[in-house]
């Protein structure tokens, strides 16, 4: 499994070898007001995982202590922090790279992994709640973003491919909350805002999305103060790779012995990392 995710992630980094993206690396939580610039807790409150922590004096440890050892909820004198766990590794991209000022109008490219935590319960190996994306993030004007999802729309499939897998790409929407949320899904699914490779696997609805293309238009640039140094409104987009659930689908569709895998899946593996187990 884990050869696997990191064969992905190698790949991933030298399929863009030549976009001259630079390596940024951050941990699975950011600032609770940077998150909040993004607008993520409007459009999925459901997902969101916060960091809460004991803010207390010694009296008040007491009284958690006696409220644990009576069988209660110590749990209560616990307060939200500054801290909340990152849903997708693209977000702390945007406010880091704002805060630098202006972006070169010829746009940029950034690379980003990380774990991942949306709070989504389920027996489905493919819906973990903690789980790794590796992404490509965008930063420059609209036609860059767009030929920028284009063109790892064709690598995505290239590694599918390889991989061995059966998949195709499609027209998605992200699962928005509420009846505003209704709205912004009408609206992604018109302007084919996001796309995704799927592919048969370990799942309930018997397809499951594996990597995903994102146009973002203006939102992110808006909520981070993105600019170019053309003085033109800057356009984001992302590309995430479901590390897990690329490995997954590999197991569900050949096996999980490595040795009756597809030859050039087994001969990119062995390149990769030496003697398959």
């Amino acid at each position: 499994m884990e050869r696997l995710a990191e064969f992905v992630s190698h790949w991933v980094r030298e399929a863009g070898a030549g976009d001259g993206a630079e390596f940024l690396r951050f941990p699975p939580l950011m600032a609770r007001g940077s998150f909040e610039d993004s607008g993520y807790f409007r459009n999925f409150p459901n997902l969101v995982g916060t960091v809460h922590c004991f803010c207390g004096d010694e009296e008040d440890h007491r009284v958690l202590m006696r409220t644990h050892d009576a069988g209660g909820d110590w749990t209560a004198q616990q307060r939200a922090s500054d801290l909340v766990m990152v849903p997708a590794a693209c977000y702390p991209v945007y406010p880091a790279v704002a805060a630098r000022g202006a972006v070169a109008a010829a746009g940029r490219v950034f690379d980003v992994c990380s774990y991942c935590f949306r709070r989504e319960p389920s027996e489905d190996p493919n819906r973990q709640q903690m789980f790794r994306q590796h992404e490509r993030v965008y930063i420059g004007h609209a036609e860059g973003a767009r030929a920028f999802r284009a063109a790892w729309v064709e690598r995505a499939r290239d590694l599918a491919s390889l991989l061995g897998i059966p998949f195709d790409v499609v027209p998605a929407n992200d699962p928005f909350f509420g009846r505003t949320g209704r709205i912004l899904i009408r609206g992604q699914i018109e302007q084919t805002l996001k796309l995704e490779l799927v592919t048969p696997s370990v799942a309930e609805s018997g397809e499951t999305a594996c990597v995903s293309f994102n146009l973002h238009l203006d939102k992110m640039a808006q909520a981070f103060g993105l600019a170019l140094d053309d003085q033109t409104q800057a356009h984001t987009a992302c590309v995430g790779f479901g590390l897990e659930r690329l490995a997954l689908a590999v197991f569900w569709h050949h096996g999980v012995r490595a040795r009756d895998w597809p030859t050039p899946l087994v001969d990119a593996l062995v390149s990769h990392g030496g003697r398959l187990a």
